[in-house]
């Protein structure tokens, strides 16, 4: 069943492609702002990380084309992954140990 649905999708459109950049980028530009400069990049890795699967899971489910001439879902992941790999590479360590000890004790001060 599941795969017949998915055989029915369309292709996905540039439109797609857009809605994904824009996904991550707004979010990017909220973690820069909001967040101390030391947990800035931590955090984005995390975040273009998580993109580049929600990308990777939108064009497997549309069944996107790996060697196209056109710009495709495929490339934005890596385009993502690549990117969150370099934040990650310029962020510190103990910083990435601040950011997910600042998530942790937020969310248990509002339980």
């Amino acid at each position: 069943m599941i795969q017949y649905l998915l055989n029915k999708m369309p292709a996905p459109s540039s439109g797609l492609l857009w809605l994904t950049s824009i996904g991550v980028g707004a979010p990017a530009v909220l973690i820069v702002l909001a967040l101390d400069p030391d947990l800035a990049f931590p955090a984005l890795s995390v975040l273009l990380f998580a993109g580049a699967a929600i990308a990777a899971l939108l064009a497997f489910g549309f069944r996107s084309e790996q060697t196209t001439p056109n710009l495709n879902l495929w490339d934005v992941a890596g385009g993502l992954v690549l990117t969150g790999c370099a934040a990650s590479f310029f962020g510190e360590p103990e910083n990435a140990a601040l950011l997910f000890e600042h998530l942790f004790e937020r969310r248990a001060a509002t339980q």
